[in-house]
């Protein structure tokens, strides 16, 4: 074996926990200078195997070596010193810092006991200006989109100057354009000399970009092979063990009487020194029976406008009309109890009770309801039993099942859990944010199928997606938001995705019909 031509090896590493072999004798090799994608199902092992590299986990067994050394990696302070660097899929920044002091966190110059932020920024500034990733330095992370966050934490790793660095699904929460930027950010990375691991479920982005591909399935190596030497449909296969279907099938849709109409809706930011209209007048209907899709840039009133319509945040002005009624200040308990389903689009801030077990997390919006409480006391049985069904059905991986705690699970499995409980509970209007957000090609799929079934049978879909080839196979009709207007509405078989970027980035705007009050019906 050539070791000298590899900057880390991997040998038949394994790593258990409770009712779940993640790692079962895997060996990853990575080249000096290349893209290696990892790719594999939700709760393959891949971020586990990460997490084992980056000394967030010890492995049961197995060995790693740095240029043919072997090394121990007993923390990431191990693993930062050896020049290991790592974006994680759930990111791991402190949300009233500001952006600059989570960057900076743990690697701080001082001087008699100050931090020297000037010399700080100014690296920072240069690493945005260099790889084009702007963020705003002073804002705190909590008032940033999640996009944001993300290049938060890419500059936080850029910071450190590693060599080896893993992206853990660096582009789940991206929008085109900026998965377009990362992907040449990654290449100018390895053409100056760095090693790139990146874990992604998106076969265009591996196509695009990696070197070699290794794939894992269920905890084991099916093997790696060349970028040029295989195909999308190859490497589906080898990750979901069957050909997978890639584009969406429906009929033509058959919409009927308007469930979600919204009327001049303004949402002002909290901030007051910001005077500026987050949401500003957004007209819009959705009818049961049809999949209606805003899509938009991130960062352009989307987050606003779902939480509004939600009622996680006020609105400033206008109307909600749900099913005829204004429930502009109902609570979400009453949007809940009359059928108003919604996939968030921060799974962990507002998709589940992370410290729960997953039963409970798949009845937190109807666990009052006569199926599940009886005097009073919790029916536990029926509760499991329906979480035990919802699990099967969506493929919801955990290694105790129902009694798996949320937050021990994979990015991924978290997120079917969440799609399950709110595509299952009985809805008249789902609001889907990102629903396939970090899943694999299997269970996008399933869940694109699904979804087109719940339109078929009347349900009215909003979804709020910043996946172009999902808005444009999904939707049957499309609104674009850009700087929280409506810009225009359009039906994506008359729209090419170049058109659609255009009014995205507010290149272009059509507002006939797009601010409409009719409800089409």
């Amino acid at each position: 074996m050539d070791v000298d031509n590899y900057i880390i090896e991997m040998r038949n590493i394994t790593k258990e926990f409770p009712g779940i072999k993640a790692n079962d004798d895997i060996t990853l090799q990575l080249k000096k200078g290349e893209i290696l994608a990892l790719l594999g199902e939700n709760g393959a092992g891949k971020s586990t195997l990460m997490s084992v590299l980056f000394g967030l986990y010890q492995p049961d067994s197995g060995s790693i070596y740095k240029n043919g050394i072997e090394v121990k990696i007993k923390d990431p302070n191990d693993a930062t010193a050896l020049g290991i660097g790592m974006v994680h899929q759930h990111f791991k920044l402190v949300e009233c810092f500001t952006v600059l002091d989570n960057i900076i966190l743990g690697d701080e110059d001082t001087k008699v006991g100050f931090i020297l932020k000037k010399d700080a920024r100014s690296k920072v500034e240069d690493l945005m200006n260099r790889y084009g990733l702007h963020v705003d330095l002073d804002a705190k992370v909590e008032d940033i989109t999640v996009g944001m966050q993300q290049r938060t934490e890419i500059l936080k790793m850029l910071f450190r100057d590693n060599e080896i660095l893993i992206f853990d699904e660096p582009t789940a929460v991206l929008t085109p354009q900026e998965i377009d930027e990362l992907m040449k950010v990654m290449k100018n990375l390895a053409a100056e000399g760095k090693s790139i691991l990146f874990i992604t479920h998106k076969l265009n982005e591996i196509m695009a970009v990696s070197d070699r591909i290794t794939v894992l399935r269920k905890g084991k190596l099916v093997g790696t092979v060349n970028k040029n030497e295989t195909t999308i449909e190859d490497l589906s296969t080898m990750m979901v063990g069957r050909p997978v279907q890639l584009q969406v099938v429906k009929d033509e849709a058959k919409p009927k009487d308007t469930i979600l109409e919204v009327k001049h809706l303004t949402v002002k930011n909290k901030d007051r020194r910001h005077t500026k209209a987050l949401v500003k007048d957004v007209n819009i209907y959705v009818r049961s029976g049809e999949i209606v899709c805003i899509a938009g840039i991130d960062g352009n009133g989307q987050s606003e406008f779902v939480k509004a319509l939600t009622g996680i945040a006020p609105q400033t002005s206008g109307e909600i009309i749900y099913k005829g009624e204004d429930v502009s200040h109902k609570s979400i308990r009453y949007r809940n109890t009359n059928r108003f389903s919604h996939i968030p689009e921060d799974r962990h801030k507002y998709g589940l009770i992370l410290d729960f077990r997953l039963d409970y997390n798949e009845v937190l919006q109807n666990y009052f309801e006569d199926e599940f409480v009886k005097y009073g006391f919790m029916k536990f049985k029926a509760i499991r039993d329906y979480a035990d069904t919802l699990i099967a059905k969506y493929d919801v991986r955990s290694g105790q099942g129902a009694a798996t705690i949320a937050r021990s699970m994979s990015g991924g499995n978290q997120q079917k859990a969440i799609v399950a409980r709110e595509m299952e509970r009985k809805h008249e209007l789902l609001i889907a944010v990102q629903p396939t957000r970090g899943l694999d090609v299997g269970a996008i799929e399933f869940i694109h199928s699904e979804m087109v079934k719940k339109r078929d049978q009347g349900d009215a879909i909003l979804l709020v997606s910043l996946e172009l080839d999902e808005v444009m196979n999904l939707s049957d009709r499309i609104y674009v938001m850009y700087e929280g207007e409506i810009v225009a509405e359009v039906d994506p078989k008359k729209i090419t995705v170049q058109e659609l970027g255009l009014y995205m980035s507010g290149a272009k705007r059509d507002i006939r019909g797009a601010n409409d009050e009719k409800s089409g019906s």
